[in-house]
């Protein structure tokens, strides 16, 4: 079981001024690395109070860290060709979406689902699909919104949900389950809606 999990968050409530990045890789259905970057957003020096409460990441975190343009190459090379999951993915892929459109990147070509879309398959009439109630209800410990944290307690759910329904991969444990993915390619971007929007560059 292959596959990637992301986590943004971000500097302020504009999409585009991600603070800090986490991927998780997941190869033969282990968590072989967690990679994370703090990112000076272009909006920096500020911060959104609001968002400082939520994740502790200040300004003055970030002051030395690298732009999006310096980890973005990595980035893309992590992501190209993968299958990707994030907890509610629409946030995560917004901010990705906007910040390339922001410094006029290409997309990279990759698939991504919703871990909430794909829980409240597995399992169903939970009060609540956050990812801190989903991860207290299977043992996974971690500092929320923190993203390599993130991104990590998001890999190891999904884990748990393969555990439950074994499929040769992810993508046909994605068909099994019949959750929808999303996709970004050259061109533009289609949601797990099937809304398609072109890219810009």
């Amino acid at each position: 079981m292959d596959f990637l999990a992301l986590d943004f968050e971000t500097a302020t409530a504009q999409p585009d001024s991600p603070c800090e990045l986490g991927i998780a890789v997941v190869r033969g259905g282990v968590v072989r690395e967690v990679r994370n970057w703090l990112i000076k957003p272009p909006q920096w020096p500020y911060f959104s109070p609001y968002n400082i409460a939520v994740h502790g990441i200040t300004p003055q975190d970030v002051a030395g860290a690298p732009r999006w343009q310096q980890i973005w190459n990595e980035v893309s090379d992590l992501l190209h060709e993968q299958v990707v999951v994030a907890h509610n993915a629409a946030f995560d892929m917004n901010v990705l979406r906007s910040t390339l459109a922001a410094h006029g990147l290409a997309h990279p070509t990759f698939e991504y689902f919703c871990s909430v879309s794909m829980s409240r398959k597995v399992w169903p009439g939970r009060a609540s699909y956050g990812l801190r109630p989903m991860c207290d209800m299977h043992g996974i410990s971690f500092k929320h919104h923190r993203a390599g944290n993130d991104a990590e307690a998001t890999a190891e759910l999904v884990l748990r949900a393969t555990d439950l329904r074994p499929s040769f991969d992810i993508t046909q444990f994605l068909l099994d389950l019949k959750v929808k993915r999303g996709a970004f390619y050259p061109e533009g971007h289609r949601s797990p809606s099937g809304k398609v929007v072109s890219a810009v560059i």
